[in-house]
Formats: C-alpha cells, sequence, structure tokens
C-alpha cells in the first residue's frame, strides 16, 4: 500500500496557519513518519509527501532533498504550485527539468474554488501536462465538479482531487451535490480521487458509514482512478495513521484482490510514475 497524503513540518521554518495551541503545532519530521509508518502494520511500501503550506518555494527543494535522501520510506511528492507562480511558466519549467529525477510527482493547487485561483497559477498547468506532473486540486465542496471541467480543458492533464473532493459531513448536510459532482468527475478520465482526509473531515461518523461513502466513489470512477491517502499528520486529533488508513480500506471490500491492489498502490505508482525500486511489497 503507498499512503498518497502525509506532511512533514516544522512552524519554526513557516506554515503560518498552523496556530500555537493547535495539537499540530510541533515538528513533524521524517522520524515521526517512519514511526507512524511502522504502526501502519507492515503493509505500507511508500509514502508521498504532501506540501504543506509553508509558503515559499523552498519547501519544494526541501520535500527533493528528502525524497533524495530516504528511498525506502519516501515514495514520491507533491509541492505547492502558488508559490512557483510568480516565476512564469519557462522559470518553472526550468526548475521542473534541474530537478531531474528529483523533481515533484505532482503539484497542489488549493482554494475555495478554482475560479478564485490566481491566473499565474494556472498559467503552469501546461508545463505539468508536458511534463507528466500530476495536478493536485485542494478545492472546496465544489472541488469534483471544478476538477471535471478543469479536465475537459486540460485532457493532457492527470488532475487529482483531495479528500473525496470535501463531501459534507454526513451527521449535517445532504450529498446531493457532491453526488452530482462526483458524476461530471467519473466521465472525465483523466481525473482521480484520493480517498484521504476521511477520520478528520468525517470524525464522529460510523466507521460503516464512512467505508460506504469511500464506496460510491469506488464504484463511480473505479479502482485504477482511486489512491488512498492517511492525511497524517492532521489525522491525529481524531485517528492515528493506521486508523485514517483503515477506513480508506473500508471502502474497498466490495473490490477483487487484483482491483484492491491497484486502488492501494498500482494506480498511485502509475499516476505519479514512481520508480519501483524505490519502494516493493504488494499490497493487501
Amino acid at each position: 500500500m503507498i499512503d498518497c497524503h502525509a506532511h512533514l513540518w516544522d512552524p519554526a521554518a513557516g506554515h503560518p496557519w498552523i496556530r500555537p495551541g493547535s495539537p499540530h503545532h510541533r515538528s513533524f519530521g521524517i522520524d515521526d513518519l517512519a514511526a507512524a509508518d511502522a504502526g501502519t502494520g507492515a503493509e505500507s511500501t511508500g509514502t508521498i509527501l504532501v506540501e504543506a503550506s509553508r509558503g515559499d518555494a523552498g519547501e519544494t527543494l526541501a520535500l527533493a532533498e528528502t525524497y533524495r535522501t530516504h528511498p525506502g520510506l519516501v515514495a514520491g511528492y507533491v509541492a505547492n504550485l502558488h508559490v512557483h507562480a510568480a516565476a512564469g511558466p519557462a522559470r518553472f519549467a526550468a526548475l521542473l527539468d534541474r530537478l531531474g529525477a528529483h523533481r515533484p510527482h505532482g503539484m497542489r493547487l488549493g482554494g475555495a474554488e478554482l475560479a478564485d485561483t490566481p491566473a499565474p497559477e494556472r498559467a503552469l498547468l501546461p508545463v505539468l501536462a508536458e511534463r507528466g506532473v500530476v495536478l493536485e486540486l485542494h478545492l472546496g465542496r465544489n472541488a469534483l465538479t471544478d476538477a471535471a471541467a478543469l479536465a475537459a480543458r486540460e485532457p493532457a492533464l492527470t488532475v487529482v482531487v483531495d479528500h473525496l473532493g470535501n463531501p459534507p459531513h454526513l451527521r449535517t448536510d445532504g450529498l446531493a451535490g457532491w453526488r452530482r459532482g462526483l458524476a461530471l468527475a467519473a466521465a472525465r478520465p483523466n481525473v482521480v480521487v484520493k480517498l484521504s482526509g476521511l477520520a478528520t473531515q468525517q470524525r464522529g461518523v460510523p466507521g460503516g458509514r464512512v467505508a460506504a461513502l469511500v464506496g460510491e466513489v469506488v464504484d463511480a470512477v473505479g479502482p485504477d482512478r482511486c489512491v488512498v491517502g492517511s492525511d497524517w499528520p492532521i489525522c491525529l486529533p481524531a485517528a492515528t495513521r493506521a486508523e485514517s488508513l483503515a477506513l480508506a480500506r473500508a471502502g474497498l471490500a466490495g473490490l477483487t484482490a487484483a482491483e484492491r491492489e491497484r486502488a492501494l498502490a498500482g494506480t498511485a505508482t502509475r499516476i505519479y510514475r514512481l520508480r519501483p525500486a524505490r519502494h516493493g511489497g504488494s499490497a493487501s
């Protein structure tokens, strides 16, 4: 299994969104990740690190160095697209080329809605498509609808939607709007949905209901367009890394063993273009 959504951070280096007094207001480094990895049950075969909004382009270089120096633990990384917007497409492309084998496997774009993201950031999307780098979207409740529209405009770009597209909390709101977005996303073959953020977003919801929600996504897009993620250490106030991943796995119960393997590892290896030598084993 490849955990496609984990973060590292040190509040002393930036990350202004982490407030003093928050349970997240402490350093989470590579040794903490290794300890958390050991607690997942000996089935993790690598982790995709995702940027943690440090606020500067140096975070990309720091992630690249962590990826370079920890091949047994870090299978790949997703950097922040926002912080490279000012460079423009040509300089951004040159950065990716300069990083070579250690360049990002994905770049993340966030905001309430895609239309709210600045034009200079969206101007970098053709560079990602040309170089086979995934775009990850961390948007609000219209994430799936936005992803479908973007995927239609950029058919050569693989668009990964974080956290099931941020559905409403199951105890408070209906899912009609989210389901409409899911249907639109399912119709676009270059949209992939990340089964992540479950413990935090659906905190307090019985595990069976969360698994059913995950199952809806899997039924809609299929195992070749799903990846799993723990959202560690964001998840920690609600669940351990192992518990968070278990929520995602529970939604795969209706798949065959081969389909489960693709959802847990094969799809991630393909879309992020991971190097197999960096991670081994099989998903279960």
